[in-house]
C-alpha cells in the first residue's frame, strides 16, 4: 500500500507471466504498441495490491471499454518505464505521493480538468488540497495508510508501542523479524524515533538513524516489502515493518496478528490515480476517474481489498465494524504524529550512500 513507498524493485515486472487469469497481468505492453480502436481500450497501470477483477468488469459495464490492467510493485520500476518509453500505452497510473511530485517535476503528467471530473467534492477535506499536489491538480486519491509493526500476539506477550521495541527486544527477536526493503520508510522510522523528522536534510542526524539501524542488523532476517507476509503466517516470524494495507489483510486471515501505528509517529502514505502525457485514451481516463469517485464503487473497493478510502460519502456507505476498525482509520491522535515521505532532492543521495553501507 508506498511512497508513500520505494517499493523492492522486483524486475519481474516486465515479464509475462499473469496473475490468476484475472484480468491483471505484470507489465508487458510492447512500448512501441498503441490499439487501432484506443477509445475501446484502456490500459492502466497500478500496484499489485490492487487486483480488482470486479472493478474491471464494473468499468466495461458502464462503458463498454475493455480494460488491460498491469501491475508493478515499484513506485521506481513504474518511473523507470514510463521514463524508457515503456509506458506509451497507459492512460491510467497510480503513483504514490511523493512519486506524483517527482513526476510533475519530470513533465510527465497531465493536468486534470475537474470540470470533467464528477464526484470530486465527495473526498474528505484533508484529501483535497494535499501537500503532494496542491489543489489535486494531477492526481485524485484512491488509498491511503500508514507504516507500523505487525506482530504475532500469541509469541510476543508484551505488544510494542514504538520503534524502539526492535532495539529492546534485539536478542529475543534475533532473525524472527524483517524491516521494509526501503531506504525512506526504514531511515525514516528510525530518525522518527531519535526525535527527528521523516524527511530530515540534516547528514548528522541521518547518520545517527544509520548507526541505530547498523547495531540492529545482525537480528534483523530480512529486509522485505513482500515476502515476510506467508513467513509471519506460518509463525517464523514474530514481527515485521509494514503498510498497513498490507498489514488489515494478514489480520484478516490470522486475528492473532495486530497491528501497531508506533507512539513517535510513522509515514502517512496515498497512493493516487493520475494521468500520463503519453495516455492515448484521455476520454477512457477519466472515465475510469470518474468510477473510482462514486461513492458506491469507493465503498466496495474498500470492503474487497481492505483498504482506507479518501472518499468521505463511500465511507458513509461502509458497514460500522469497518469504519471503526483503526487499523483502517487510525484516530486523529496518532495520525498527527505521521509525516508523509516528500522529495529531499540531491540528499537522497545522503540516505542511498546510508543505505548501501547497510546492506552490504
Amino acid at each position: 500500500m508506498t511512497n508513500r513507498r520505494k517499493f523492492l524493485q522486483k524486475m519481474a515486472v516486465f515479464s509475462t507471466l499473469s496473475l490468476g487469469s484475472c484480468g491483471w497481468r505484470l507489465a508487458n505492453v510492447s512500448s512501441n504498441y498503441i490499439s487501432s480502436n484506443q477509445r475501446d481500450q484502456l490500459y492502466v497501470y497500478t500496484w499489485t495490491q490492487y487486483t480488482d477483477k470486479e472493478l474491471l468488469t464494473t468499468f466495461t459495464t458502464q462503458t463498454g471499454m475493455k480494460v488491460i490492467a498491469d501491475v508493478y510493485d515499484s513506485n521506481d520500476v513504474m518511473l523507470a518505464r514510463l521514463q524508457a518509453g515503456g509506458g506509451g500505452t497507459y492512460s491510467i497510473i497510480y503513483p504514490s505521493d511523493y512519486m506524483v511530485q517527482k513526476m510533475v517535476e519530470k513533465g510527465l503528467l497531465t493536468e486534470i480538468d475537474h470540470n470533467k471530473l464528477i464526484g470530486l467534492d465527495n473526498l474528505f477535506p484533508q484529501f483535497k488540497n494535499p501537500i503532494y499536489d496542491p489543489n489535486n491538480r494531477y492526481s485524485i486519491p484512491f488509498n491511503w495508510g500508514t507504516t507500523g509493526l505487525l506482530y504475532n500476539s500469541e509469541q510476543l506477550s508484551n505488544a510494542p508501542e514504538d520503534w524502539e521495541y526492535l532495539w529492546q527486544n534485539q536478542a529475543k527477536l534475533s532473525k524472527r523479524m524483517t524491516l521494509l526493503n526501503d531506504v525512506r520508510e526504514v531511515m525514516g522510522a528510525t530518525l522518527r524515533m531519535l526525535g527527528y523528522s521523516y524527511n530530515s536534510k540534516n547528514a548528522n542526524e541521518v547518520k545517527q538513524a544509520y548507526e541505530k539501524l547498523k547495531s540492529l542488523k545482525p537480528a534483523i532476517a530480512a529486509f522485505d516489502t513482500d515476502a515476510w507476509q506467508n513467513k509471519i503466517l506460518a509463525g517464523d516470524l514474530a514481527i515485521a515493518m509494514c503498510y498497513s494495507a498490507d498489514a488489515v489483510k494478514i489480520t484478516k486471515e490470522n486475528p492473532k496478528l495486530k497491528f501497531v501505528i508506533p507512539r513517535s509517529g510513522s509515514s502517512l502514505w496515498t497512493d493516487t490515480i493520475v494521468i500520463p502525457k503519453s495516455n492515448p485514451n484521455i476520454d477512457g481516463a477519466y472515465a475510469w476517474i470518474n468510477l473510482i469517485l462514486q461513492p458506491d464503487i469507493a465503498a466496495q473497493i474498500c470492503e474487497r481489498l481492505f483498504i482506507s478510502t479518501p472518499n468521505r460519502a463511500g465511507f458513509e456507505l461502509l458497514p460500522k465494524t469497518i469504519q471503526e476498525n483503526t487499523n483502517l482509520f487510525p484516530p486523529e491522535s496518532l495520525l498527527d504524529k505521521c509525516e508523509r515521505l516528500i522529495p529531499v532532492g540531491e540528499f537522497e543521495e545522503v540516505y542511498d550512500r546510508y543505505w548501501t553501507q547497510l546492506l552490504t
